[in-house]
């Protein structure tokens, strides 16, 4: 019951990083019409979000001789202060180091919370311990996103953030009462917490996160283009779909983790990844079919968090003395790979190419993070079998 409580709480600290990141991409017009800058200079917002937290998976080493719970609490407090001060952000200019500040404990409380998760789980649930942590950000793109953009049409963009600051303290409450004390990482020092990326591994795990994101993600950027210029659906129940796709989002994430629980993450990552790349060739070749084309969108987007949980329990399992760093890192791989696939999902419009590249784009990134998988799953994933 205690680890329940544990997790529930965890998910919730997920749940508002979701809507910190995710919500951005809806609210660039209000930005622009607020802050009287470009929609194209609006969207620096959403790369000062991410640089955040590539810049924050490394910087959490230095809190690497704390307690485990003690990191989490204070990547919490962070996390509120950072959307506090993008809520009253005055100019453009303090939003950016505000989305910046934001993003810092993005990577590291999924990583701080992922080897959390995994210590107060059950013997052989880890995986599904993990998932259940990831879950706060699926249901992020179900309510959270469809929620903040509304009410930035009937009120204010800055509500949202308010309302997360609120959700915040909630979290960082719930998380000091029901998390216990797990303990700290042994301190390898500095330089031993980038002893693991000499192997192989943790690279092709890294690449594979990055690649398999990236691909799902060329869909993800256009789905609304790809639901109306190709498979003709009206543009008010494109929406529809995008809540189809959040639930997808949460079923397949709760079912990988069981998974990996009977197999190996690696080997049902790999998996989950060939599946997203005949899925998104499925786009491509069938999606003027409406029915077919909404079918296979939605199980796009389960792919995405299909592979989330046994990502982040891969980069545990061969990252001995750097488990913090790598955490950390797969969630800048995450997020890096978000922003290859958009821009590489955008060639098409920027070259007048048919649509249906939007997704072979997707499937060839795809297949190159299935290819690094399957190394990782037949060569390297029986070394480092051993849970965190």
């Amino acid at each position: 019951m205690h680890s329940i409580r544990a997790l529930i709480a965890l998910a919730f600290g997920t749940l508002g990083l979701g809507i910190t990141e995710y919500v951005a991409m809806g609210l660039l017009p209000y930005w622009s019409e607020d802050f009287q800058v470009s929609i194209a200079s609006s969207g620096h917002a959403i790369s000062a979000y991410a640089v955040g937290v590539a810049v924050g998976a490394v910087l959490l080493i230095a809190l690497r001789r704390l307690k485990l719970k003690t990191i989490l609490l204070l990547l919490i407090v962070l996390h509120i202060g950072g959307n506090l001060v993008t809520a009253l952000a005055p100019t453009f200019d303090l939003l950016l180091p505000a989305r910046f500040i934001a993003g810092l404990p993005h990577g590291s409380y999924f990583g701080v919370g992922s080897i959390i998760a995994q210590r107060i789980a059950a013997q052989g649930r880890g995986t599904s311990a993990v998932a259940i942590m990831t879950a706060g950000m699926t249901v992020a793109n179900v309510f959270g996103v469809p929620l903040g953009t509304a009410l930035a049409h009937t009120l204010s963009w800055r509500v949202i953030f308010y309302l997360v600051v609120v959700w915040g303290i909630l979290v960082l409450v719930s998380c000091a009462l029901w998390v216990r004390d797990v303990g700290a990482l042994e301190d390898t020092g500095f330089k031993g917490q980038f002893k693991f990326l000499r192997r192989r591994a943790p690279w092709l795990v890294l690449a594979a996160t990055l690649l398999g994101n990236a691909g799902i993600f060329c869909m993800q950027s256009y789905v609304s283009p790809i639901l109306t210029d190709v498979a003709g659906i009206d543009l008010q129940y494109v929406s529809a779909v995008m809540v189809a796709m959040g639930i997808c989002m949460v079923v397949f994430n709760l079912i990988s983790g069981r998974l990996c629980d009977a197999f190996r993450p690696g080997r049902t990552a790999c998996w989950y990844q060939l599946a997203a790349v005949f899925l998104l060739c499925g786009i491509a070749l069938f999606g003027s079919h409406t029915v077919v084309c909404i079918v296979l969108i939605c199980l796009t987007a389960g792919m995405l968090f299909a592979l989330s949980a046994p990502e982040q329990v891969s980069i545990l399992r061969c990252a001995p003395g750097g488990l913090l760093l790598g955490a950390s890192l797969v969630q800048a791989a995450f997020n890096l790979g978000n922003a290859i696939g958009a821009y590489v999902g955008g060639l098409p419009f920027t070259f007048n190419w048919n649509l249906a590249f939007i997704t072979l784009s997707g499937a060839v990134l795809a297949l190159c993070g299935f290819i690094c998988l399957w190394v990782y799953y037949r060569c390297d994933e029986e070394k480092f079998s051993a849970l965190v």
